[in-house]
């Protein structure tokens, strides 16, 4: 035994002697570890890796290929290829060769339909000898096939602007060899032009140089393939608007990370589309971002693909008509990647050891393990636990070596290596990390002394034996009898195999181990080795045990198959299992309903079994357990079966109508309940008649929609209908019939519906009655009614009722409270004007009153509270045109409203234009948030939910708020200029509003020009109303082009102006000219003097040249000074009639009434109700044009020679024979609008825009004429209530000519409002008797006016006065621009008011009180400080 000591001793030595060359330092480095003595020199990890692998390469017939790959070793490296798993003999080869570096060429490579020698899988093989062998990763070499187009480019056309799409489609491994000819010449790609991935060509932005004829080019090397030419023309602008459409519509693609995505995404329509997109619904920002970029034609390109960019994207073309979308799905795949590499490992014989190896990717991928270049066949001895490690059990000499961890997936592979050394048992293990060794052997050897090893341990024998386990127990070495301090490691092996595994006693002195995981009647072979802190001993000698035999259960029942035979049963069959020591007695089936955890059985003698009673449509799955004497064999795997699908068991449910229009009728449901579908939904059938008939018809719908438009109805009938869901089985139960009615008549939904006539309250102790009554107005539709309530403030709770209710009970009231109460009627367009009332609740002790109103009326309870309450008070605060602050309350917070907890707040809102608008959302901590970023005038609606942990209300009650207007950004649309029939001097401009108004379009401006680069204050102008969109200008030379340019405005200001449109107008004049245009274009040229009296004295501004334009300039202080003189003396005529008024009786102002009434009923004047009726005097809100003020000693500087000639307009004298032939004048305001809006700009240069006047307003709701006498202060007179009344002008005289219908249309007028009269009146004066009208007096010379004399008519007056005499009626005009309401209401009802521009004249009452005298002197004030900074700027 000594000499054995000896012999060890002597060998460890010598070991030491021969691995004593200490490690360089950089091979260490390289390997990951140390070099690390333990009490004795240990060998070193050998750096072997690639410096290089082959990556995967895409090649064509006939061109050379290298296969990259390098590795390093301090010895050089043999380096080998395999081609698909085999060796390639490289020696032999004359067009495959080993280049000096590792490399593989491949020269000309070959490749035909039926010979693909050089395509494949390659992998690089790196062997040193007496270290080990090493394998790359594999490369895919692909070669390009035989240029071929599977589709060619077409001829086709594209409007100039618009975008085009030429295809050459070829197969995915040629497209990087695709380029494009225009002309036989390259094209040159640009952000305009772009090439997409699969070869197709965008040009978009399309202008006259990208037609031609274009074909595309495939060079794969050789002879390039041409495609047919196909010939691209580009249109001019389409005149009208044409349908927006897809021509390439984005598909679904999938990427690797780092590569590149390309969605192509072209829209053609005319206006041309705008392109955007979204990812899963989120807005996606292009400009600015790094990765994103829109590509030409609105095609989007994602740079270095992460696996954050997969998801929906959606390209949404919107061309300000209409919006049309597109969807694909982008799959990001990620080829394997390490998160932990194996690491080196040092062992013993016998010991077990773990390589580590964690991979992560998308597909998941799959691991495969490699020693020395072979694979690593799992074993008893090799084993992959935990999906990818490798444990190797019983380490054996040949064991040694480098391991190399495989990662592959669909998109690629990966490999990552770790060596394997086994020291003698006598050199001790170096510190490593413990996760490279298992439990068994990670006590490393203590480092080997001098001294007495230990002898052999005694009496091995084996205490217990199992199946599966075996217990060892020996007693201590003779050497040591004690045993205090010893370990012991038990070797074990099976009998025959040479691979010897070791277990480890779990502290010193122990004398017993358990070994298992054996396998059932298997002899092993134990030996026992004790060890000190010197080294191991002896080894006992060898105990063989056989372990014991296993009872022979059944296995599991081979080939166990389930099969559906009708909706509720299902027949499992299985086959008989391997069975020992006994037949097959029974068999369980077990099964269960997929999602549940209790599981049912079923004994079962043969070998199949048909279980009824299952779920319909539904996955049930199936295992079988086989019996002997032994007991329950092995489970088979479960097998998993659909019960077959039926008919739909319970009918949809919520059927709900909504009447729409008198013609249809818009239905609603819900699927079935869960668990009645028996089978997929397929679609609806939809059963409806009339109900007064017995037939019905029905409609059937495919897929899962779950609401309908039935259309073609019958006016006022009432309907029913029933709705049944559909499988493929056939049609369920029908839901029960539900009527509606259609309307008698369609009515208005464009706006909200006016107030509730009436609100009545009556509270009792808990609870308020409320009734009301619907808005007077009956033809805007009413879809139901908001009542708002609560304590001080109506915001608190907001219920929502049927139209058809009248009566509704507020429940849960506090008693002795005071309550407000707001009623509002809403439809689809949003809330009405509320109705407010306030009641107090009774006191308890008050019950002198039961809770009964109606009988009859409808209760609706309110809402139980919620585990968490949805806020409440939700508010919209208007701030801006794209700014509103949401305000709202939680009932669930304290009183002080204070958030101590970690509640947050979800805002959502949305406009309902388009009408598929998604709901945005935002997140807030506090009870108010600023949403920004919105369009201007544009309705939207808020609701607020709160969330707290993992609960969250409902949503709250919806706040709605319009945002203020802006400007408008866009100009007038489609801008076109015609001749008018038989006019050769008249033309007419035509347009649309703005595509982006910002609000109300109060009218437009249309500038023109003979000189298209004059500054645009030398351009003549045109106003006009805002709600026509053509206009007349007449009197035009001939034979000359002229410029146009429209301007839109909005209460907020000016839009930007169109593009100059050009016209040229016709050479020759029209031999038919009307008469009218005779008259016209005579005025001013040798007509006889007007006879208006001794006194009369020339209009300020001059007379009438040739042009009609001005002699002699006007000073612009004259100005000033006459518009505040005018303004001085109407505020000096409303106090005189102020005063005059409230002296008044009350006997007086009946009687005024009555006559007012009769005289104006029993009139009516003959007038065209086509044309618009200009403003009034003060504020030309369409069409006034201050002359510009001059100082040029020249009469016309500028439009001297214009070839743009007008007429002036006319003053004509009348003598009215029932006052005695006093003068009296009328402004004719002669425009010619017989058929569209037009205007004769009499003697006028270019408008400077600044010189104008835009009021808004819209046309007056009532004309008012009166028939004036004359004085000598005009602008003072008064008026009564009289027949043919006409209003006199401050800036010339009237023509009472009653046949003359332009003139009529024309007049100016003054705005008559019942809800407030004193917006515009008329109060009865005494004026100087035999005075003579003046013109020359100080009056607002806006318009200089001349014309020739015209026949004079008499005119019949009447007037009552208050002592019964006889008063020449004088107006007072007071005029005032309407409210946004009332405006409304004036608009729709001009056209009804245009025939009675004489005789309807209006009367006021007599009464006024002071304060609403008051009210009307602070708006006459506003007005003139209007007027004054308009004339200062």
């Amino acid at each position: 035994m000594a000499a054995g000591r000896a012999r060890r001793l002597l060998g460890s030595l010598w070991i030491a002697l021969l691995l004593g060359q200490p490690d360089p330092a950089g091979a260490a480095a390289r390997s990951g570890s140390q070099s690390l003595l333990t009490g004795s020199l240990v060998r070193t990890f050998t750096p072997f890796y690639f410096l290089v692998e082959p990556t995967d390469v895409l090649s064509v017939r006939g061109a050379s290929v290298i296969m990259n790959c390098s590795a390093y070793c301090e010895t050089a490296p043999k380096i080998e290829w395999k081609k698909d798993g085999t060796f390639l003999n490289l020696v032999s080869d004359d067009r495959r060769q080993l280049l000096p570096d590792g490399s593989l060429l491949i020269n000309s490579v070959v490749h035909s339909k039926h010979n693909k020698p050089d395509e494949g899988y390659y992998q690089c093989v790196a062997t040193v000898e007496s270290l080990g062998t090493i394998v790359s990763r594999t490369a895919k070499l692909t070669v390009a096939g035989l240029p071929r187009f599977s589709s060619q480019p077409e001829a086709s056309s594209v409007p100039k602007g618009s975008s085009a799409i030429l295809n050459c489609e070829v197969n995915a491994d040629l497209a990087p060899f695709v380029r494009w000819e225009q002309d036989r010449q390259p094209v040159l790609l640009d952000e305009r032009v772009y090439k997409l991935p699969s070869g197709a060509l965008i040009v978009s932005n399309a202008t006259d140089t990208d037609g031609g004829l274009y074909r595309c080019v495939i060079e794969s090397g050789g002879t390039p393939k041409y495609s047919d030419e196909a010939e691209l023309k580009v249109l001019p602008d389409p005149e009208e608007p044409q349908d927006l459409m897809f021509v390439r519509q984005p598909s679904s693609l999938t990427k690797l990370t780092g590569q590149s995505a390309v969605f192509p995404c072209v829209a053609v329509g005319f206006p041309v589309p705008y392109i955007r997109w979204t990812r899963n619904e989120e807005e996606l920002i292009t400009e600015g971002s790094g990765r994103y970029l829109l590509l030409a034609g609105g095609s989007l390109e994602i740079s270095e693909v992460t696996e954050q960019d997969a998801g929906t994207y959606t390209c949404i073309a919107d061309s300000g008509n209409d919006t049309i979308e597109a969807q694909a799905e982008l799959t990001v795949q990620v080829p394997p990647e390490f998160l932990k590499r194996p690491a080196n490992i040092y062992a013993h014989e016998s010991m077990d050891i773990v390589f580590e190896c964690e991979v992560t990717g998308k597909p998941t991928p799959t691991v495969k393990w490699v020693k020395n270049g072979d694979m690593v066949i799992p074993s008893d001895y090799f084993k992959i636990i935990k999906e990818h490690n490798l444990q190797v059990l019983g380490l054996v000499k040949s064991d040694e070596g480098f391991y190399q961890c495989i990662a592959e997936n669909d998109v690629g592979n990966a490999q990552a290596g770790a060596q394997l050394i086994i020291l003698d048992l006598d050199v001790a293990i170096p510190t490593l990390p413990p996760t490279s060794l298992t439990s068994a052997t990670n006590d490393h050897l203590a480092p080997a002394t001098t001294g007495p090893l230990p002898s052999a341990p005694r009496d091995v024998v084996a205490t217990l034996v199992s199946t599966r386990f075996i217990r060892l127990t020996w007693r201590t070495p003779v050497s040591d009898p004690q045993g205090d301090n010893l370990t012991y490691s038990i070797f074990y092996t099976k009998e025959g195999i040479n691979r010897e595994r070791v277990e480890n006693t779990s502290r010193p002195g122990e004398t017993q181990v358990m070994i298992q995981n054996l396998m059932p009647e298997t002899v092993y072979v134990f030996r026992v080795v004790a060890q000190n802190k010197h080294g191991p001993g002896e080894s006992s000698a060898p105990l063989k045990v056989a372990t014991q035999p296993e009872v022979q259960l059944p296995g599991p029942a081979p080939n166990i198959r389930a099969l559906a035979t009708s909706p509720t049963s299902v027949t499992v069959t299985w086959e008989t299992p391997l069975s020992g020591n006994g037949e097959i007695q029974n068999y369980k089936l077990y099964y269960m309903e997929k999602g549940q955890d209790t599981e049912q059985d079923v004994d079962v003698a043969g070998l199949s079994y048909t279980i009824n009673g299952l779920k319909k449509y539904t996955e049930y799955s199936f295992r079988v357990v086989a019996y002997n004497k032994h007991g329950p064999g092995v489970s088979t795997q479960d097998v998993v079966v659909r019960t077959l699908s039926d008919v739909p068991s319970a009918p949809p449910q919520n059927l709900t109508l909504e009447v729409r229009n008198s013609k249809s009728i818009m239905l609603h449901w819900q699927p079935p309940p869960a668990g009645t579908h028996s089978g997929q939904i397929t679609g609806y059938k939809i059963r409806y008649r009339k109900v007064s008939r017995k037939s019905d018809v029905t409609e059937s719908i495919g897929g899962t929609q779950l609401y309908q438009l039935i259309e073609g109805l019958e006016r006022g009938t009432e309907y029913s209908f029933r709705v049944a869901a559909l499988t493929v089985n056939g049609t369920g139960p029908a839901t029960d019939w539900v009527s509606a009615e259609t309307f008698e008549s369609d009515l208005d939904e464009t706006r909200v519906p006016e107030v509730p006539s009436s609100l009545h309250v009556r509270p009792l102790v808990t609870s308020i009655v409320v009734s009301w009554t619907p808005p007077e107005n009956q033809n805007i539709v009413v879809r139901g009614y908001a009542i708002g309530y609560g304590i001080g403030s109506p915001h608190a709770q907001t219920i929502k009722v049927d139209y058809k209710q009248r009566y509704y009970t507020i429940e849960n009231l506090d008693p002795s409270s005071h309550y407000v109460i707001t009623l509002k009627a809403f439809n689809n367009v949003g809330e009405g004007i509320p109705l407010y009332e306030s009641a107090v609740t009774r006191p308890h002790s008050d019950t002198s009153e039961v809770d009964l109103f109606v009988i009859n009326a409808p209760y609706t309870p309110v809402p139980d509270p919620s585990p968490m309450m949805p806020p409440v008070g939700v508010q919209a605060s208007i701030l801006s045109h794209d700014t509103i602050r949401i305000t709202w309350a939680d009932n669930s917070l304290p009183k002080n409203q204070k958030i101590t907890d970690a509640r947050y707040y979800t805002v959502r809102w949305k406009t309902n234009i388009p009408a598929n608008t998604k709901y945005k959302t935002a997140n807030a901590t506090t009870l108010s948030y600023l949403v920004t970023g919105l369009k201007p005038n544009t309705l939207y609606e808020f609701s607020v939910m709160v969330t707290k942990g993992r609960r969250s209300s409902t949503w709250s009650m919806t706040a709605h708020g319009t945002t203020f207007e802006l400007v408008p950004t866009s100009p007038p649309k489609d801008v076109t200029v015609v001749s008018k029939e038989g006019k050769p001097r008249t033309i007419i401009v035509n347009w649309q509003p703005p595509s982006e108004a910002n609000g109300k379009i109060t009218g437009y401006i249309i500038y023109y020009s003979t000189d298209v680069n004059a500054e645009i204050h030398d351009w003549v102008i045109e106003p006009v109303v805002g709600n026509r969109l053509t206009h007349q200008i007449q009197e035009l030379t001939l034979d000359t082009p002229y410029y146009f340019k429209i301007q839109a405005r909005n209460s907020k200001g000016m839009g930007p102006m169109s593009e100059a449109v050009q016209f040229r107008t016709p050479k020759a004049e029209s031999s038919d000219k009307m008469p009218n245009d005779q008259a016209s274009g005579s005025a001013g040229k040798g007509s006889r003097p007007v006879d208006i009296g001794p006194d009369y004295k020339p209009p300020l501004g001059g007379s009438n040249s040739p042009h009609g334009s001005p002699t002699s300039p006007l000073d612009s202080n004259m100005l000033l000074v006459i518009i505040v003189s005018v303004g001085v003396i109407t505020i000096v005529i409303v106090v005189i009639v102020a005063v005059f008024c409230t002296r008044r009786t009350t006997s007086h102002q009946k009687k005024k009434r009555a006559a007012c009434k009769s005289v104006n009923g029993s009139h009516k004047y003959k007038g065209n109700s086509k044309d618009v009726k200009p403003p009034d005097l003060w504020i030309h809100h369409e069409r006034l044009e201050l002359k510009p003020i001059d100082k040029s000693p020249d009469p016309n500087p500028i439009m001297t020679d214009t070839p743009i000639p007008r007429n002036s307009q006319d003053i004509t004298p009348v003598d009215n024979s029932m006052d005695s032939n006093i003068h009296q004048r009328r402004n004719s305001y002669r425009g010619h609008e017989s058929e569209d809006s037009m205007s004769t700009l009499a003697g006028r240069r270019g408008m400077r825009p600044k010189m104008m006047m835009p009021f808004d307003s819209q046309p007056p709701q009532q004309s008012v004429r009166n028939t004036p006498s004359t004085d000598t202060m005009p602008a003072s007179s008064s008026q009564t209530c009289a027949d043919h009344q006409d209003l006199e002008s401050t800036t010339g005289s009237y023509l009472a000519n009653a046949q003359e219908e332009d003139s009529a249309q024309n007049l100016p007028t003054a705005h008559v409002r019942p809800s407030h009269p004193l917006k515009s009146f008329a109060v009865p004066a005494v004026p100087p008797a035999g005075s003579t009208y003046d013109p020359a007096l100080p009056s607002t010379p806006l318009l200089t006016q001349q014309a020739p004399a015209h026949p004079v008519h008499s005119v019949k007056t009447a007037s009552i006065g208050t002592l019964g005499r006889t008063r020449p009626p004088m107006p007072v005009v007071v005029p005032s621009a309407p409210d946004v309401q009332e405006t409304t209401r004036m608009l729709e009802d001009s056209e009804s008011t245009r025939g009675y521009p004489l005789s309807h004249s209006f009367c006021l009452p007599q009464n006024y009180e002071p304060d609403e005298l008051t009210k009307e002197m602070a708006h006459l004030e506003g007005l003139m400080k209007d007027l004054n900074a308009i004339t200062t700027a």
